[in-house]
């Protein structure tokens, strides 16, 4: 038997298993858009499981976190020529551009998430 989530029991799912820490209010938004349009792109339900989930993704506040604390990644700092970059902005979009090389990367207000492999 199978039954339709909403974005409120999908963050409910979250908060019943103890897991309501793992995402922000945000980012359980995110993630749920992100799953309804990959059941829909792909023509097969999903099954919710809260703790795949935050065994499969992580939340960060911005990309440049992400990537130097997932990856590792050293020079975030600089463009491809090894120019230092000079604003928060342009060392956020070299970081995204660095991610969504490597990973699935779910974007909103407030952060980003990750697929974590």
């Amino acid at each position: 038997m199978k039954r339709n989530v909403t974005i409120s029991s999908f963050r409910d799912a979250f908060q019943n298993y103890g897991r309501q820490d793992n995402f922000s209010y945000e980012g359980l938004g995110a993630l749920y858009d992100y799953l309804v349009e990959l059941e829909e792109d792909c023509g097969t339900e999903i099954e919710l499981d809260v703790i795949a989930l935050c065994c499969e993704f992580t939340e960060f506040e911005t990309a440049h976190e992400a990537a130097c604390e997932y990856f590792n990644y050293e020079g975030m700092e600089f463009d491809d020529d090894g120019n230092e970059l000079i604003t928060a902005d342009e060392v956020e979009k070299k970081a995204l551009e660095f991610l969504r090389d490597r990973t699935q990367v779910i974007e909103f207000d407030g952060g980003i998430i990750i697929e974590d492999f």
